[in-house]
């Protein structure tokens, strides 16, 4: 139990790493998605008011009240960022640049620039891309910009190459994705080493639980034993009556309520470990049924019992029959009368898989049966001579041999399902 602490904790505590380091690492990496985009929206801009200012329309150049005024300096506060370039970038730019008039004729292309795009390829493009609206995109791995000349009858193409701002956002994911693994596992390793003093309360109260049941366990077996003993002497000397039956019914029950509570404490024991072999699970589930046909059809209940023949398991026989024990004691006692029980074992590639189940009105949220002490408001009273704990014991039992058991309501009845991992017969 303590382990199973431990490892909720861990899990709780890395979910919590990992979506903190997810939300980082995104919101890193999208706002240098979104800087890169903005800057090269911007330098492709300045490359095409400073080549349409250059370019000669109709034979004469703008005039100097037709080219783009330069902005001031209060003006250029943020411009590394969303604003305009600086002039480091707009020198360093590698870029193809095509003006053409209305008719798609060329004007001027200028490719000195750029060694990747010949004359040739940057006027192929312009006539590719001449008949698409104004905007950006991406040609032939190079982000064009398309706008219409603000002070002539034509428009201007821009060819910008932006390996290099690619390759920079690449590593920046590269880096921040390898530096979030990094501390994913940095933390895992801390708070594994923590997670023992973090639970150390926690697991000293459940130590403290299961010690206080194992002694008061053993305590009580004593006058039980004694009560029982002066029980059959007093019937003995003055015959049985109904006093004498209730005492006796009740010290069972709760030498059986204390048997039970004491399997449960070994069972939560993280150390304890029992002795596996490999048994035929087939004639177990079979013998162990076959023992209940007799007492419920005093009740007035049928078994039906189908079981696979040479189903194998590795384990622990003993605590595995109890496990049968306790779900067909179970169905035979909420079971009533002219009702139906049917124990079903049958079998996959990996699993050995036992259905029991038995008529009885539907239960609400029948996993709840595995907690210890619950009872169902109809199905589980005293009367039948339940613990309300028989079935935490039967769950603990097939967690041990890394298995599982479940309810469900099918039918009008009420099963319990246990997988296990079988091995294959010889």
């Amino acid at each position: 139990m303590v382990k199973q602490l431990q490892k909720k904790f861990i899990l709780a505590a890395m979910l919590a790493v990992s979506i903190l380091l997810v939300v980082l690492i995104s919101g890193i990496n999208v706002f240098n998605y979104l800087t890169s985009v903005s800057e090269n929206k911007k330098l492709t801009e300045t490359l095409s008011n400073s080549f349409e200012a250059s370019t000669m329309w109709n034979g004469e150049m703008l005039s100097q009240s037709q080219q783009e005024i330069p902005p001031k300096d209060n003006d250029r506060k943020g411009d590394n960022y969303f604003g305009k370039p600086d002039k480091n970038s707009v020198r360093s730019a590698r870029y193809a640049a095509v003006a053409f008039d209305s008719s798609g004729n060329i004007i001027r292309t200028d490719i000195s620039h750029i060694s990747s795009i010949t004359q040739e390829e940057a006027e192929s493009a312009a006539a590719n891309l001449c008949g698409l609206a104004d905007g950006t995109g991406s040609y032939n791995g190079y982000l064009y910009r398309l706008a219409t000349s603000k002070h002539a009858d034509g428009r201007i193409l821009i060819l910008l190459d932006n390996s290099e701002q690619v390759s920079s956002f690449f590593s920046v994911l590269i880096i921040s994705v390898g530096a979030g693994v990094f501390c994913w596992v940095l933390m895992l390793l801390f708070i594994i080493l923590l997670s023992r003093k973090a639970i150390a309360p926690v697991a000293r109260s459940i130590e403290k639980q299961k010690q206080f049941v194992t002694n008061a366990g053993h305590e009580i077996k004593t006058p039980l034993a004694i009560i029982l003993a002066n029980t059959d002497a007093l019937e003995l000397h003055n015959g049985e009556s109904k006093w004498s039956k209730n005492i006796r019914a009740q010290t069972l029950r709760l030498s059986g309520l204390m048997q039970n509570l004491l399997m449960l404490a070994k069972m939560d024991e993280s150390a304890a470990k029992l002795p596996m072999c490999r048994f035929d699970l087939s004639t177990a589930v079979k013998d162990t049924a076959e023992a209940f046909v007799e007492p419920a059809a005093l009740k007035g209940v049928l078994i039906d019992i189908d079981i696979k023949r040479d189903i194998f398991l590795n384990g622990n026989r003993d605590s595995l029959i109890q496990l049968i024990t306790v779900l067909m004691d179970n169905a035979v006692k909420y079971t009533e009368s002219g009702g139906e029980i049917t124990a079903e074992l049958s079998c996959t590639d990996r699993l050995a898989i036992l259905r029991i189940a038995n008529t009885c009105d539907n239960v609400e949220t029948p996993e709840k049966l595995f907690d210890r002490f619950y009872r169902g408001d109809s199905a589980r009273t005293q009367k039948n001579g339940g613990y309300g704990i028989g079935l935490s014991v039967a769950m603990a039992i097939a967690q041990l041999h890394k298995g599982s058991i479940s309810a469900e309501n099918i039918g009008g009845k009420l099963m319990f399902t246990v997988k296990l991992q079988r091995c294959v017969a010889d």
